[in-house]
């Protein structure tokens, strides 16, 4: 038997969303009372609270989401906790010096998640100004191992967001990037990864139910 964690953020009205991108709505539409059933309209970025990027997403003939193999959201993961039992400072770099340890844990076709401890500023301004960033040269250094999956407790990888975007989605690198994600401290260093994205047809992220599966 499998025990769950869930990495996701719950969606909730009045959520802060990354800045420029279309804020969250989620509002009655039908009720029991009025039409005898309940339903909810719900409007929203595909990079609200925990999510994926596709290469859609910097890249107008990179793969969209509907495009990417299921397998590459689903399967064995490993984790690198850069903050064992805290969490780093704001606006810390992740440096190459601080993954190298970790080398053995990015093989070709990998998930790997990196845990910084910024999700407790969840819903916050600063979540989207004061996270630690990844520096460029480590995330050359993680493209040049063609993992499969990064997921990260950050909104985005890098304040250098759209070099370090074309870093990690471009032809031939081509990274399943998740971001958003919560509760990374309970995980062991490795486990089960499950994240789908919605069936977007042609577009270039999604909101996801992120769950760790631990046997």
């Amino acid at each position: 038997m499998n025990r769950f964690i869930d990495l996701s953020h719950p969606l909730e009205q009045g959520q802060l969303g990354f800045p420029g991108d279309t804020e969250l709505s989620i509002a009655v539409h039908n009720t029991v009372a009025a039409i005898g059933y309940n339903a909810t309209r719900i409007g929203m970025s595909t990079h609200q609270g925990t999510h994926l990027d596709a290469p859609y997403h910097f890249f107008d003939d990179g793969k969209t989401v509907d495009e990417i193999p299921l397998d590459r959201f689903y399967g064995p993961a490993t984790l690198v906790d850069l903050a064992p039992g805290a969490s780093l400072e704001p606006s810390t770099p992740i440096t190459l010096d601080m993954l190298r340890p970790h080398e053995a844990k990015f093989q070709p076709g990998a998930k790997v998640i990196y845990r910084t401890g910024w999700d407790r500023t969840f819903n916050t301004p600063r979540y989207f100004t004061d996270y630690p960033t990844l520096e460029l040269d480590a995330a050359q250094w993680i493209a040049q191992r063609r993992i499969g999956l990064l997921g990260m407790d950050t909104a985005t990888p890098s304040t250098d967001w759209k070099q370090c975007h074309w870093t990690l989605l471009g032809k031939g690198v081509e990274i399943v990037l998740v971001e958003g994600l919560t509760n990374l401290e309970k995980l062991p260093e490795r486990f089960t990864f499950i994240g789908f994205p919605l069936n977007v047809k042609g577009r270039d992220g999604s909101p996801i139910r992120a769950v760790a599966a631990i046997p």
